[in-house]
């Protein structure tokens, strides 16, 4: 029997992904959090240019693989008997919740990674170089990095043994919790103090954009905020406030960023000083003081 989410899961998410961008690129434009400083027009060009390559590149992978999703990955490891998931005699529910919880676990640990491999934060700054935070900045990920997470969440949700339509409700979640914690959106500050217990909120993901090293190694959730507390890398907010903060990575504060192919070349560009610090952090003698 065919399984459903092995041809239309990408049109769905297509679809989610469309209308939620739409509904936050019209909400930060109504109640903006912050001025941006860079020119809209060449980072979102930018931005949703970076993104194109990457399906690009996961369309290649397909055709050279298997169906390379982490759904389709889920249906196969179903369709097996494999993984643990896949053994025990639960309800779908149970089964469900458990994926949905261990796969965001699993993406806020390959961020956590991320930041603190030197070959996985070259990928991973492509992200971070971004000058401002908006919705764009969401889906503003490396083609490489967004390859090696696909591998990542398929080498979890195999031996999980993840139910497919998990893994589908996990990929919806995770993008639209993405679009809405890198939205330059005002919130009420007692909402955002509630929806933080849960949730990870704009005003908290900001924190993790910080040109402070601090401050961008904390908030690693795109999700829900609790493994930042129960790992402790928990920042409530910016040093500077979040009206005041610069946004990127102190090397890159100029119009770069904002290109294209100087955001796609950022990974294998030679590094000349240190990237990671603003002087205020940065030793006397380090490299780049």
């Amino acid at each position: 029997m065919r399984d459903p989410f092995t041809f239309d899961d990408t049109t769905i998410r297509l679809g989610v992904f469309a209308g939620l961008f739409l509904v936050f690129a019209l909400a930060e434009f109504l109640l903006p959090r912050r001025r941006l400083i860079a020119s809209k027009g060449w980072r979102w060009f930018t931005n949703l240019g970076i993104s194109a390559t990457a399906s690009l590149l996961l369309r290649l992978m397909a055709a050279l693989a298997v169906p390379l999703t982490a759904v389709a990955a889920a249906y196969s490891a179903q369709q097996a008997g494999v993984g643990l998931l896949n053994t025990v005699d639960w309800p779908e529910w149970i089964k469900v919740v458990v994926a949905l919880a261990v796969l965001d676990l699993a993406i806020w640990a390959q961020h956590l990674a991320s930041h603190k491999i030197p070959i996985l934060w070259r990928l991973h700054k492509v992200h971070h170089a971004d000058r401002d935070i908006d919705v764009t900045t969401a889906v503003r990920f490396h083609p490489i990095e967004i390859g090696l997470s696909m591998l990542w969440k398929m080498a979890v949700v195999i031996p999980l043994g993840a139910p497919p339509f998990s893994v589908f409700l996990f990929e919806v979640i995770l993008n639209g919790c993405a679009m809405f914690n890198h939205a330059n959106l005002n919130l009420p500050q007692p909402l955002d103090r509630v929806l933080r217990l849960v949730i990870v909120t704009p005003d908290m993901h900001r924190v993790h954009h910080s040109v402070y090293r601090r401050e961008h190694d904390s908030n690693y959730g795109f999700n829900l905020s609790i493994w930042d507390r129960l790992f402790r890398t928990y920042n409530a907010q910016p040093r500077d406030g979040h009206l005041g903060m610069r946004i990127g990575l102190f090397p890159y504060q100029d119009e770069a960023p904002a290109h294209l192919g100087w955001s796609l070349w950022l990974p294998f560009a030679r590094e000349t000083r240190d990237g990671r610090h603003s002087p205020e952090e940065r030793p006397p003698d380090a490299p780049g003081a």
